[in-house]
Parts: C-alpha cells; structure tokens; sequence
C-alpha cells in the first residue's frame, strides 16, 4: 500500500471558481491573512498589513526577480499568426514555448524588427530560439528592452483574462530588480511600500521563476516527478542570516525553495531544483509566507512539507470557507 504522502491524487480539493482570483485587492495589504500556528494548532483570521504582530524578532526574506513582459505576438514566414513565451536564457540562445506549430529553421516575425529563429525542438515542448533585431543578434538585456515595448505580462492561465495595463504594476513586487521571471513570487504582492518600510530585517535573493512552476505532476507517485529547474543567486549578506540562528520569514515558495537548496547545498548561485514535500521537509526556513495554490501542484506540496498533508487540505478548506481568494492575485496564509 502506498503512502498517501507519495500519491498526488492525495493532494487534490474542490475550489468553487468564483474563489480564484482574478484581479488584486487593493490596496495590496488588505487582503486576507491566515495564521496557523504550529505550536498551538490554532488558526487566526486577519488582513495581511497586520503580519508583524506574528513575526517579532524575524527576518523577512525576499526574492527581488523582475517579471518580464514575456509574451509576444507575431507571425510566421507563411503569415500565420503565432504566440511566444519566453521562459529563460540558454547559453547564448533561449528557451521559450511557442503556440503554434515550428520546424527547426523557421523565422517568427514581431514588431520592432523582432525575429526569432527555431534551432531547436526539446522534447518537453519548449524550443530553442535566437533573437535578432536588424540583422543583429540580441543579448539578454538588449532583447529585454525590446519586450518592454511590444511584450506582454504572461498572466497565468487559470487568471483567464488578457493582461491590463494594471498588471504591468499590480503583478509586480515593490522591490522587484532583476529582470528574469516569466512569474511573480506572489506572496510579495501583497506588501506596501510602507508596509516594507515598518520591516526592520529584510533581506533579498534572486530566483528567477520559470514557467515550470506551472509545470503539473502528471505522475502518480511524486517522487517520480522530475522538478523544474531555476537559476538563483544568493547576496553575502543575505547569507550570513541563513547561516546564523536567527529567525527567518521565507516570503513565499521560491524563497523558500531558494534557501533551502542553499542550506543543503551552500552554493551562492546557480541552478535550484529542490522538490520540498512531505518526505523532504524544510531544514531552515521556520516561517513561510505563501498564497493558496493549485490542487496537485508542487507548491501545496511544499505547503504540506512544513505542516503535513492532511493540516495543509484542512486549511484550504478554513480558507474556502472563509471566503479566501486563492492563486495567484488572492490572499495569503502564514505558518509560524
């Protein structure tokens, strides 16, 4: 008989539609914030500009990644229209997703002299693809600049709407810096410039949050399901709090996927690929900050790695029940 920890059947739920989420609370700390307390196994119902009366004495640790405007519309060498998701750098090339069928040579068409090139098809959808501009090959930072004019904010899916000028702002943190993300750390929404400013410990890393997050586990067992892989960078400073006794706030799952990958591994930078669930609890992180997420996903695993399985389902359920709004636009939850 297999585990019910290890099923991804057993972590699923029902969430009546009109609980997801499809534009922002503002001001942004007027959400909903749930308090569970592992101590004391009680729940506290409150709104989210009130969480540094449960985080006394803490460190909040942040991701400062930048959402990039990451989707772009054009059109193919035939004239048909085609949509691209940009997902990451690779080596001198990227890695995107393309609606649309491609070959391996095709050229993709976008406004501001914007072409891409096919030079690879990966067998988990994504291409491989080089961005010139007048003849120019592109950089990052270069083909940055041009998706700021002609890009989209790749809202997720299940939001269900086309992105709004609004979003270009709402679905951003306050301290957002380094351009890399195709999703925000959402539990960050939700903090106000002045809200921020009353944090006397706050530190920063860098996950740039890939499209993987929203990567499904289509496998029946969960160790079986081959985790995404993001690129992080961790500051000195921000370190030295990991390493020390002090009490730290991860603000949401990258954070926290961040910190726990430096506190087994020790690396400052490079590739985090961290599954927490269950059977691979947090060793580090002793508050997390989070939003609800989607049934079966990775991240209501790592929800359920701090509290367990069962804690986890019957909070969500707390939450639809109260009314909570969940994904990604929605309100939040903190487990002390």
């Amino acid at each position: 008989m297999i585990d019910k920890d290890l099923l991804v059947e057993s972590y699923d739920y029902s969430l009546p539609k009109d609980l997801i989420a499809t534009y922002p609370v503002t001001p942004r700390d007027s959400a909903k914030l749930l308090v569970y307390d592992r101590k004391t196994d009680t729940i506290t119902h409150t709104i989210f500009r009130n969480i540094l009366d449960f985080t006394e004495d803490s460190h909040f640790i942040f991701n400062d990644t930048k959402v990039l405007k990451a989707r772009i519309f054009g059109k193919k060498e035939s004239g048909g229209k085609v949509e691209l998701l940009l997902n990451r750098p690779f080596e001198d090339k990227f890695l995107v997703y393309i609606r649309g069928k491609v070959k391996i040579g095709y050229k993709l068409f976008f406004d501001e002299n914007l072409i891409a090139i096919v030079e690879a098809l990966n067998e988990d959808g994504s291409r491989v693809v080089s961005f010139y501009q007048n003849a120019q090959k592109l950089d990052f930072l270069s083909l940055v600049e041009i998706l700021n004019k002609i890009g989209h904010i790749p809202l997720p899916p299940y939001i269900n709407r086309e992105d709004e000028k609004l979003d270009e702002e709402e679905y951003q943190t306050r301290f957002a810096k380094n351009y890399g993300a195709v999703a925000a750390p959402t539990a960050s929404l939700h903090f106000t410039d002045e809200l921020l400013a009353k944090i006397e410990n706050k530190h920063f890393l860098t996950l740039h949050v890939g499209a993987g997050t929203f990567k499904p586990v289509e496998v029946e067992n969960i160790l079986d399901h081959p985790m995404h892989s993001e690129f992080f960078e961790i500051p000195k400073e921000t370190a030295d709090i990991l390493d020390s006794d002090e009490k730290i706030v991860a603000v949401g799952t990258t954070s926290t996927r961040t910190i726990e990958y430096y506190a087994r591994s020790k690396k400052l930078f490079g590739e985090c690929d961290l599954f927490l669930h269950p059977k691979n609890p947090p060793i580090r992180v002793n508050t997390l900050l989070t939003n609800f997420h989607l049934p079966k996903s990775t991240l209501i695993m790592l929800v359920s790695a701090f509290i367990g399985r069962e804690k986890s389902l019957e909070l969500y359920q707390e939450a639809i029940k109260n009314n909570y709004r969940f994904y990604s636009y929605g309100d939040a939850m903190l487990i002390l």
